[in-house]
């Protein structure tokens, strides 16, 4: 280890090796304490402890979450517990201490500086019963932290160490200890282990009758006798009287009176004795005990230690006594000379404050010595007479001395400057050597330094602003927040100020204030002191209706515009307090601390209280298995003892689940007459966590009914509504089931309360486990009417390649006659593996080499365990993987990582191996099937079924083209899929067809082990995607999306990069709803997704809109063209189901059912159109399987015709060669008039032509590149009749969106807004759905949705361009501030509803983009506009392959990037490094954007200059993507 430059460090060392946790407090989670950092850093490089077997847990808590209250479950686990915090913890925290005194826990004070260190808070606590020990230098931190340790192990008692870390700031680096000298002094090797407590001790607030005891053998010096009569027994309450201490030497003023270590019950006076042999610890085995660490510390290191320090001359007459920093003073005394008044004075100081001896003191003390300064460096003084100067008294009131007896003379020490040392040291001898000395003088300065050290402001979190953003978007000017930060409060402190209790109280004065104000008011209605009769009038108006919020807030501003106007004494008065004249919306806000103790908090006060108070408390605890195992440490409910008392509203909210929702609660407490309570969710691990770590604990915690969001408004009953409202859709059921199971079981509880905890807490794991071993069980027994070895297939998959491998191999071995069990390895109960006879392991990889995530729990376990013994056991192992995916040599080890490990941790264990492990390589010629077919035979015969004969014929695997000819037309088992309300979701081959009737099936991926953990099913939802034409929406519509996205989605909408509306989130049960309210809408979903020909793109043109007209009128053409005919889509989604309405039905169940242009197997997969018009490719012509460009007739006015390109794509799959981006081919010009039979037949021949085998090779593109651009043209002509023209000029010049306001050639305005990544949505900072849905109330034109996710609000009359600007500006709509990097980018969707996703896309690339906008800055390169597009797998959504910067997700946080897209969308770009991090694209994005701005030519873009510098080659052609890459992939491992 390093040597240690500071106490927290030295402490913080001794404590993670001496303790098997280590609780840290700090200020908050975001700052470090003295000892935090040190901590975390132990802990992250899993330094191992001296106490724990393995690394000790670190746990860090905020000061105001009664972090003490976490200490007492591992310590009735039989742990010992460290604690580092500061001295403000320790007050609030007294209930608990009495309790821990009697556990051998050890809590190490850093004092407070603010502004300077307080021992008050130390000597405010001395009865608590805990020992304490006092350090000073750096050195003596780290001793005495170890003696601390050493004293709570062999006494069983709770220690405190104490320190103020500025008195050794200057201190020189110490050497660490050794950690055998650790291990000798806390005496490890003879001390009996800890016992964890019996069960029924699970009271924290009670006495539990636990107290620190030793055997009643004499005392003896010799350690081992000591430890070896040592215990932590709790002992029952009882009749016999304990013995006293026979402390003799303790002084007789404090040490009975005082002591921590007299033995005596905190709560009950008498004690009973289990065991006759044992005795309560006393003050003086606690002397004796030190003594003996100490001379073991001074045998190994050479330094001493007693309990109180003498340092100076022998023959001292004066003595300073200094309880607090001491570190000038002993500078200055070593230094002081001859003349100096204080030359021949001595020091002391405790070492042990607690329990204090009195006789030890006297014995330090010189004979010589006649006068004692003492110096108390104590702000809360609560008596005359200060604590150590009392207890200095009554120790020394019989102690002889030389000349007599001994003067003892009281001082307050305060801050001193080092430049005035000396001077205070003058003015105490000054002040010693009166005849009559000042008592309780003070010395320096009450107000320490100007800028106190280590002093931490009070802040509010930066994540919590989303809920004070939203209640002053609510309340705008009527709000009052009385503890609001920074509000100035004469005469009190900001820490108080900002409390809750105090915010209560001040609102009680406030209203008091404005009742009193009522009565000024009227009083003043009936005055003749105004200037004029009308403020009168005014008033008297007001006055009656001064308790109506509608009335009087209405009428308010003119009020106060009459008196301001009136000009009198009378109007200056009133005018001086005119905020009451508003009926405010009063709030106080509160944390999650108020939580612990509801019968204290100031929840309870506001409730009982009944007054008109709304109450905002923040929960910031994230969901975590850990805190809800935890019975002690569980917060009370605060929703539920709220609505217990029947008068107040209550809510619960999560604004990063509902902003809806909790704007309708922050409404509806504002109504409330009576207290209202909304508890707001905003979990974080650290105050500055990104919004998306909030997102993603924030989910979880709804899902899985952690936090219920609902409201409870007791005044609905009046109005025969029910009370309680739940707004978390998804756990309706589950959680109405828990309501009624929590009702049923509270009479149990009350009879057994030691099973409350367990009754209430979450039993997500025990169900999980249980689940497991039914399973196991019920197969077992099937399986035993079976003949044959048994053989059991274990399997982790991600994509499902690995568990349709485990299945085929499952069959295949119960045709070779074994009995045969499939599983998920996370399914499988470990603890039965060496009682199976063969097992097979099959497993893909994941990420980083990691195990798919339903294996990841099962290697964790396999991997940590000494205890499973598998020499019984043979077994096999087979990987899929990927050799190519890590191209770089130092990354070649992820290679089937998981499949290698499993194999080499199973052989140590005591596997015997059946066939060597078998590698299956997607880039072999069958992929992974190629090293799977040379090693199941070597299984087979392993396993003596080698040479089974008439062994049955598979059946062939099902593929989507079995799927769409048996589907009838697209029907399936849909319908009755929708009617089961058994699953959140539908069977795998409807989930295929559902695509063509626009929706997918997804699972919520942020919540998916934890569903797991809970033993529940994913948390299945469908995402719904609109066929919208062009992208063009009525308002009418555009609210009817909005609606259905509030109604039945997650409440947002995603704008595509298919220019159309997208809704996440929809369960089953209201997927049918929403399908109609689209229909209802006039639009429709069907052909959204799918094998058909899908929404069709078109360029929103703001400038030129009888061109737009024409061109969107051709695509709505071929859109209709080419729409598929089953009435498969009306009958499932549309039809009522009690209608008469019937189709007729032939040859048993066959629908009469027609597709002219598609046929019964459709398209071999999706089709793509798009329409661009020069000089804009913001549509990405190039893209698409056919790319319609718009050419203009002579006068450049009209459409005439257009050039058509075809085989554009972009879906890849990793380190497929075979698979590639492909920019479109010219096929030529063709008129307008029949275009939509042109892709009719486009359509067609890839209908007969493409790929139905191997659905990555079905595109268009690859059936082009397959038979030739030419001959794919006569394909075409030969079904048209008609030959294309050549194909006429045009030039792109940009394929971004032009942001802002343009006019078109009609005089109507248009407004291109930037909607980042498309996603429509509220936010406390940014209400941009609001603002939109009340723009669309009153827009007369259409809203245009563009290729890049943008939004154009199209056709505003000039009449109305004053009032839709207004309203842009309102909702922040207008802003366009942002830099061209930002607002040239796009990204898919991706987490967490896109099953195909790899990585993070559009909640990470706008933090990616903030961390590039510095350099953008300082390089001038903000206002330029370079394309960057990240998705999070490379099958394209966000068309990245065209991109001049791309990220293409590759693993959770890891990104292909790709660089040298063309700037106009005509250029694929190409691979420059594949899976690096954050870290390494920054490293690489700012060194490459400071060399554009200094190196580019003029008018050049990025794409064309990474080109030109040699940093890329340009990809000519999409079969040349994979070549000449920056980064060689080497097959070498």
């Amino acid at each position: 280890m390093a040597m240690a430059k500071t106490a927290g460090e030295a402490v913080a060392r001794i404590a993670y090796l001496s303790t098997h946790v280590v609780l840290s407090i700090q200020p908050a989670l975001a700052i470090d304490s003295h000892f935090s950092k040190h901590l975390h850093t132990y802990s992250a490089t899993r330094l191992p402890g001296v106490v724990a077997e393995k690394a000790p847990e670190v746990v860090a808590l905020r000061h105001n979450v009664d972090p003490l209250l976490s200490a007492f479950q591992p310590l009735r686990s039989g742990k010992l517990v460290a604690v580092t915090t500061s001295s403000s913890v320790l007050l609030p925290s007294v209930p608990h201490l009495y309790k821990l005194a009697q556990y051998p826990i050890v809590i190490h004070v850093s004092l407070h500086a603010s502004p300077t260190p307080d021992y008050s808070d130390i000597t405010a606590i001395r009865q608590s019963g805990f020992v304490f020990l006092q350090s000073e230098t750096l050195q003596e931190a780290q001793d005495l932290a170890l003696t601390a340790h050493a004293l709570a192990i062999k006494s069983g008692k709770g220690v405190m160490h104490f320190f103020d870390p500025a008195n050794s700031r200057d201190d020189s680096p110490i050497e660490p200890e050794d950690p055998e000298l650790v291990r000798d002094v806390l005496g490890l090797n003879t001390t009996r282990a800890l016992l964890p407590l019996p069960e029924n001790c699970t009271s924290i607030y009670v006495d539990d009758g636990r107290r620190a005891t030793m055997a009643e053998e004499t005392t003896s010096a010799s350690e081992s006798s000591q430890s070896d009569r040592l215990t932590t027994k709790g002992l029952p309450s009882g009749n016999v009287i304990e013995k006293p201490s026979s402390g003799g030497g303790s002084s007789v003023g404090s040490s009975v009176r005082e002591s921590s270590a007299d033995s005596r019950p905190t709560v009950s006076s008498a004690t009973s004795i289990e065991n006759p042999s044992t005795r309560p610890v006393t003050s003086d085995d606690v002397y004796e005990l030190l003594e003996t660490i100490w001379s073991k510390i001074n045998r190994a290191t050479g330094r001493s230690y007693r309990t109180f320090e003498y340092t100076g001359p022998e023959n001292a007459e004066s003595a300073l006594f200094i309880f607090g920093s001491t570190g000038l003073f002993v500078d200055e005394l070593g230094a002081a000379k001859s003349s100096d008044e204080f030359a021949k004075c001595g020091l002391i100081t405790a070492r042990l404050y607690r329990p204090w001896n009195g006789l030890h003191l006297a014995e330090s003390l010189p004979a010589s010595v006649r006068r004692i300064a003492v110096l108390e460096q104590i702000r809360r003084k609560t008596t005359k007479w200060g604590p150590i100067l009392l207890d200095v008294l009554t120790s020394l009131r019989t102690k002889p001395s030389a000349g007599g007896s001994i003067m003892v003379v009281g001082h307050q020490l305060g801050y001193i400057e080092p430049a005035t040392v000396h001077q205070a040291l003058r003015g105490i001898f000054q002040n010693l050597s009166l005849a009559t000395p000042y008592q309780n003088l003070e010395v320096g300065s009450r107000d320490g330094p100007l800028h106190p050290p280590d002093h931490y402001g009070l802040t509010q979190p930066k994540v919590e602003s989303a809920y004070m953003k939203i209640l002053d978007q609510v309340f705008g000017e009527r709000l009052y927040l009385a503890n609001r930060l920074g509000a100035a409060n004469a005469g009190i402190s900001a820490t108080i100020a900002a409390s809750p209790e105090y915010g209560f109280g001040s609102l009680l004065a406030r209203k008091d204030h404005r009742s009193r104000f009522i009565g000024d008011v009227k009083t003043a209605a009936a005055s003749h002191d105004f200037a004029t009769d009308v403020p009168r009038s005014w008033l008297s108006k007001w006055a009656l209706s001064a308790e109506d919020d509608t009335v009087v807030n209405t009428i308010a501003p003119d009020v106060i515009a009459r008196l301001s106007n009136d000009g009198s004494k009378l109007a200056s008065t009133l005018l001086e307090s005119k905020s009451l004249f508003f009926k405010e919306s009063q709030w106080l806000l509160g944390s999650d601390a108020w939580a612990y103790d509801l019968g204290n908090s100031g929840v309870h006060h506001v409730l009982a209280s009944g007054a008109n108070v709304n109450m905002l408390i923040i929960d910031s605890q994230p969901w975590s298995e850990r805190a809800a195992a935890d019975a002690t440490r569980r917060k009370k409910d605060i929703g539920l003892y709220a609505m217990n008392f029947g008068n107040a509203y209550v809510a619960s909210v999560a604004v990063y689940s509902s902003y809806t929702q909790v704007l309708e609660a922050m409404i509806e407490a504002d109504k409330f007459k009576g207290p209202s309570v909304v508890l707001a969710y905003l979990p974080y691990n650290k105050e500055d966590d990104s919004p998306l770590t909030v997102l993603q604990e924030t989910k979880k915690a709804v899902d899985l009914g952690y936090w219920p969001l609902y409201r409870w408004n007791p005044e609905n009953e009046e109005k025969g509504e029910p009370n309680f409202s739940l707004d978390s859709e998804r756990i309706k059921q589950e959680l109405e089931e828990f309501l009624k199971r929590d009702n049923h079981l509270t009479q149990l509880m009350n009879r057994h309360p030691k099973f409350a905890a367990n009754l209430s807490e979450s039993y997500g794991t025990e169900v999980r486990a249980l689940q497991k071993r039914k399973a196991k069980d019920a197969y077992d027994a099937m399986l035993e009417s079976l003949y044959g070895a048994p053989m059991t297939i274990l399997f982790a998959s991600d994509n499902g390649n690995a568990e349709s491998l485990a299945k085929r191999l499952g069959n295949r071995g119960k045709a070779r006659g074994l009995k045969t069990m499939v599983t998920a390895m996370d399914d499988y109960p470990l603890e039965d593996l060496p009682t199976e006879e063969n097992v097979i392991f099959i497993t893909s990889t994941a990420g980083q080499g990691e195990f798919p995530q339903n294996g990841r729990a099962f290697w964790d376990a396999v991997k940590d365990t000494t205890e499973l013994d598998l020499s019984q056991t043979k077994y096999a192992v087979f990987a899929l993987g990927d050799s190519h995916y890590w191209p770089r040599k130092e990354d070649k080890h992820y290679y089937n990582k998981p499949g290698k490990d499993l194999d080499v941790r199973v052989a140590f264990l005591g596997g015997q191996k059946l066939a060597d492990v078998g590698l299956g390589d997607d880039q072999d010629p069958d992929s992974y099937q190629t090293g799977y077919g040379e090693w199941e035979p070597k299984l087979w015969q392993a396993l003596g079924v080698d040479k089974v004969e008439g062994l049955p014929e598979e059946p062939p695997p099902i593929t989507n083209e079995d799927i769409k000819i048996q589907s009838n037309f697209l029907r399936g088992t849909i319908a009755e899929g929708l009617d089961d309300t058994s699953t959140g979701a539908i069977s795998a081959s409807d989930s295929q067809l559902t695509k063509f009737h626009g929706t997918y099936m997804q699972d919520d991926r942020d919540l998916r082990d934890d569903r797991k953990a809970q033993g529940l099913e994913p948390a299945y939802a469908f995402m719904i995607r609109c066929r919208l034409n062009g992208g063009v929406a009525s308002p009418s519509q555009w609210l009817q999306m909005d609606s259905i996205s509030s109604s039945y989605g997650n409440e947002t909408m995603k704008l595509t990069t298919r220019q159309t509306f997208q809704f996440h989130g929809v369960v089953k049960s209201k997927l049918k709803s929403a399908m109609r309210g689209i229909n209802k809408a006039l639009m429709t979903t069907i052909a959204a997704c799918g094998d058909v020909n899908r929404n069709i793109m078109v360029s929103p043109l703001p400038t030129k809109s009888a061109f737009h007209r024409d061109v969107h009128h051709i695509s709505a053409k071929i859109s209709d063209h080419l729409l598929p005919s089953t009435t498969a889509y009306h009958e499932i989604w549309l039809k009522d189901n009690d209608s008469d309405e019937k189709q007729t039905k032939v040859a048993g169940d066959a629908v009469v059912d027609n597709e002219p242009l598609y046929g019964p197997t459709y398209l071999p997969r999706k089709f793509k159109i798009t329409i661009a018009v020069p000089p804009h490719n913001d549509t990405d012509v190039y893209a698409h399987d056919i790319g319609l460009i718009a050419i203009k007739d002579a006068d450049g006015k009209r459409l005439e015709g257009f050039n058509v390109l075809v085989g554009g794509g972009m879906g890849v799959t990793h380190n497929n060669k075979k698979t590639y981006p492909r920019t479109g081919s010219m096929l030529g010009y063709f008129p307008a008039s029949r275009i939509h039979i042109v892709c009719e037949k486009i359509m067609l021949v890839q209908r007969d032509h493409g790929d139905r085998k191997n659905r990555k090779h079905a595109r268009l593109k690859y059936t082009i590149d397959g038979m030739g651009v030419n001959v794919f043209r006569s394909k075409v002509e030969e079904l048209l009749e008609a030959r294309f023209e050549e194909a006429k000029p045009f030039e792109f010049k940009s394929n971004i969106d032009t942001f802002g306001w343009q006019k078109d050639e009609f005089g109507m305005n248009h407004f291109l807004m930037f909607i980042e990544n498309g996603r429509v949505e509220n936010t406390a900072e940014f209400p941009m759905k609001t603002g939109l849905r009340e723009i669309a109330k009153v827009h007369k034109g259409d809203f245009r949705l563009t290729p890049n996710q943008h939004l154009c609000l199209s056709g505003v009359p000039d009449d109305d361009l004053d009032m839709i600007k207004g309203m842009l500006k309102k909702y922040k709509l207008d802003n366009l501030h942002f830099s061209g990097l930002r607002l040239s980018s796009s990204a898919c969707v991706a987490f967490p509803t896109c099953g195909l996703a790899m990585a993070e896309s559009e909640r990470y690339l706008p933090e990616l983009i903030t961390k590039l906008e510095g350099c953008l800055e300082e390089n001038g390169l903000r206002q330029d506009s370079i394309v960057m597009r990240m998705t999070g797998c490379p099958n394209g959504c966000a068309r990245p392959w065209l991109a001049e910067v791309a990220f293409v997700g590759k693993a959770y946080g890891a990104y292909n990037m790709y660089l040298g897209g063309g700037y106009h969308g005509q250029r694929l770009n190409k691979l420059y490094r594949s899976s690096i991090m954050e870290e390494e694209i920054l490293d690489i994005m700012k060194p490459l954007l400071k060399r554009y701005a200094l190196e580019r030519q003029e008018g050049e873009r990025f794409g064309d200059f990474v080109i030109r510098i040699g940093m890329i080659k340009p990809t000519k052609e999409g079969k040349s993507f994979h070549e000449d890459v920056a980064e060689e992939e080497s097959d070498a491992e």
